[in-house]
């Protein structure tokens, strides 16, 4: 896709997006850290469970700043149907290599969407852990 219109869904479209990611069964919302500035980010995405994890369909190539973000090893957590799951062991893959991983169900969906440069994916680690600890042994 052109730059232009990621940099237009940056400002206008995803803003409105995270809004409704928690209710459409393929998008999610990927929190991710900048790899120069230490910001945080939630960027909206098309987003498809495999048995370990995630596949996340990159529409504007890898020059798109919250893939960089990701595969610079900062703190990936998927924001997806009331769930925040932390992320881990991120590589980039063809859009076909991707497809056999993704789960039954939500291949058809995953194969409609016009995105064909690559997939990120991504391991999921378990639950994010929210909240303050109170008490207990270090480790925990």
């Amino acid at each position: 896709m052109p730059r232009g219109i990621a940099e237009f869904n940056k400002r206008v479209t995803n803003p409105a997006a995270r809004a409704i990611t928690p209710w459409l069964p393929s998008l999610g919302t990927l929190e991710h850290v900048g790899r120069k500035s230490g910001k945080r980010y939630r960027t909206p995405l098309l987003v498809f469970k495999t048995d370990g994890g995630y596949a996340i369909l990159i529409g504007y190539g890898p020059q798109t700043d919250w893939l960089k973000n990701v595969l610079a090893g900062g703190p990936a957590v998927l924001r997806k149907r009331g769930r925040a799951v932390a992320l881990t062991n991120p590589r980039v893959v063809s859009k076909a290599e991707a497809a056999g991983l993704v789960v039954p169900r939500s291949r058809p969906l995953y194969r409609a969407f016009p995105y064909n440069e690559a997939a990120l994916l991504l391991t999921d680690a378990g639950p994010r852990r929210t909240g303050r600890r109170t008490g207990g042994a270090a480790g925990n």
